[in-house]
C-alpha cells in the first residue's frame, strides 16, 4: 500500500492499494464513528463494485443505504443533487455519518457537493473508479455541478476525510475512459514535471500505473496543501481547462468527454503562447503527439470565436479579465490575465 498525506485545513491520507475496494469497509471503521454510510454512485459503476462495497461496509457493522443516479456528465445539476439530499433526509442520514463518493469525476464532484451542502456539511470519503477520478478529482476538495451556463459554476470546497484508490478498477474501464484520464496526466507533466513528461513519453502510463497515479496525486497534493481555494498558485491545475469546458459547454457537454476537451484545450493554450512568445517554441508539438499516443485528439470543429464565447462564462473570469494558465515550457506553468474582449485574439492560433 502507497500513503499520501494531504495537509490541508482538514488533513487527510490518500491510500492506493489494490483491493482496498474489498476492505473500504475496515478503513471507514477507523476513519469515523459513523453508524450509517451512504453510498452514491452512478449506473454504470453499480453493476461492477456496488455489491462488493456494500458487502464490506455490512460486514463492518455499518447501516448502508445506495443511491445511484444516471451515468454521464448531463446528469451533473442541480435536480441530481436534489434527488441525493432526498436519499440522505429519507435514510435520516445525521452530521456524525458518511458519505462515499463510488465512481468518477462526476460522481466525486456531485456526492462531495451532496456532502458539503447537507445539513451544512457531513463527511465523505472519495472511492474513485476512473483514471482521471484517481489522478486528479479526487483530490484536493473540489465538488459542484453544472449550470446550462457552464462547467462547475455551483459547488464548494470540501475536503474527504480520505481517497481510497484501487487500482484495479480500471481493469473494468472501457478505453475511452482510460484515455481521457490520460489527458489529466499529461497535465501534470506539463505544469510541473518535465521528467514525467519524459516518461510518459517513452514508456508505456498504464505499464506501471501506481506509480504513475502516485506522482499525480503529490504533485496535485504539494500544490492544494499551499493553496487549499485557488488564490494562486492552485490556478495552474486549470491547465487546458479554460478552453476545455467552453468545448464541452458548446456541445452542451455532450459528445466530447472531459478529457477530449482537456486534451484539446492544452494543445492550443500552448500555440497561443509560442505565437505571444510566452511558451518555448514546439511545446504545443510536444503535447499534441503526447495526446495522440494515450488516444487523445487535439482539434476540434468548434470556432475560436465560439470558445471565446463560452470561456467567458468560467468560473476563472475576474471582473472583465480572465485568467488564463501557460507554459514557459514542458515543467513550468504561469499564469495570465487577459482582458476578455482581447481573448478571442489571444487563442487565435
Amino acid at each position: 500500500m502507497r500513503t499520501v498525506h494531504v495537509e490541508t485545513g482538514k488533513p487527510y491520507d490518500i491510500f492506493i492499494e489494490r483491493g482496498i475496494i474489498d476492505k473500504c469497509g475496515e478503513y471507514i471503521g477507523k476513519l469515523s464513528t459513523a453508524e450509517k454510510v451512504t453510498v452514491i454512485t452512478d449506473s454504470n459503476v453499480a453493476p461492477h463494485y456496488q455489491w462488493r462495497v456494500l458487502n464490506s461496509l455490512e460486514k463492518s457493522g455499518f447501516e448502508v443505504k445506495t443511491h445511484i443516479f444516471k451515468a454521464g456528465e448531463e446528469s451533473k445539476n442541480l435536480n441530481t443533487i436534489a434527488e441525493m439530499y432526498n436519499t440522505l433526509a429519507n435514510f435520516r442520514m445525521t452530521r456524525k455519518d458518511v458519505v462515499l463518493a463510488l465512481g468518477g469525476g462526476v460522481t466525486g464532484d456531485m456526492a462531495g457537493f451532496a456532502a458539503a451542502t447537507y445539513l451544512r456539511g457531513i463527511d465523505f470519503i472519495q472511492l474513485p473508479t476512473s483514471l482521471l477520478a484517481q489522478v486528479d478529482s479526487s483530490v484536493g476538495g473540489k465538488t459542484g455541478v453544472d449550470l446550462p451556463q457552464g462547467k462547475n459554476l455551483v459547488g464548494a470546497f470540501h475536503q474527504p476525510i480520505a481517497v481510497l484508490i484501487d487500482p484495479d478498477t480500471l481493469n473494468t474501464l472501457p478505453d475511452a475512459y482510460v484515455c481521457d484520464g490520460m489527458a489529466e496526466v499529461i497535465k501534470y507533466g506539463c505544469i510541473k514535471d518535465a521528467d514525467f513528461f519524459e516518461n510518459l513519453a517513452t514508456e508505456n502510463a498504464l505499464d506501471h500505473i501506481e506509480d504513475v497515479i502516485e506522482t499525480c496525486v503529490s504533485i496535485k497534493r504539494d500544490v492544494v496543501s499551499r493553496d487549499e481555494r485557488e488564490a494562486g498558485e492552485r490556478m495552474l491545475l486549470n491547465f487546458g481547462h479554460t478552453l476545455g469546458h467552453a468545448i464541452e459547454k458548446i456541445y452542451d457537454f455532450k459528445g466530447i468527454s472531459h478529457g477530449m476537451a482537456v486534451a484539446i484545450g492544452m494543445v492550443l493554450i500552448a500555440k497561443a503562447g509560442e505565437k505571444e512568445g510566452l511558451t518555448e517554441q514546439g511545446t504545443a508539438g510536444k503535447i499534441a503527439d503526447l495526446c495522440l499516443k494515450y488516444g487523445l485528439p487535439t482539434t476540434d470543429n468548434a470556432t475560436f470565436e465560439e470558445m471565446a464565447n463560452a470561456a467567458a462564462g468560467d468560473k476563472k473570469t475576474s471582473g472583465s479579465s480572465i485568467n488564463l494558465v501557460l507554459l514557459s515550457k514542458i515543467g513550468e506553468s504561469f499564469t495570465k490575465k487577459v482582458k476578455l474582449d482581447e481573448l478571442l485574439e489571444f487563442i487565435k492560433a
